[in-house]
């Protein structure tokens, strides 16, 4: 892959992490950003990337934007649960 390649595929990795870090709409985005991020880190191992700082961030936001969700759903889980038992 050349240089223009990784720097649209790191900014994709980008947007989507930031579509991701809204919880529960940002699912899909986040899981695509992290496996974006997986295989653009694969495939430029050895290779520099002047686009690395957004590939990041976007790989960062999408992982938290997966916690929250996950906490968000835990936590309307857990009180529907408690919630029957009153």
């Amino acid at each position: 892959m050349d240089r223009v390649t990784a720097i649209r595929k790191s900014l994709t990795v980008f947007v989507c992490g930031l579509v991701g870090f809204l919880p529960i709409i940002g699912i899909i985005p986040a899981v695509y950003a992290m496996l974006g991020w997986a295989r653009l880190r694969a495939a430029y191992r050895h290779e520099w990337n002047p686009a690395a700082s957004y590939l990041s961030w976007g790989a960062r936001l999408a992982t938290l934007g997966l916690l929250s969700s996950t906490l968000l759903i835990l936590v309307v889980i857990l009180t529907l649960s408690f919630h029957e038992f009153y």
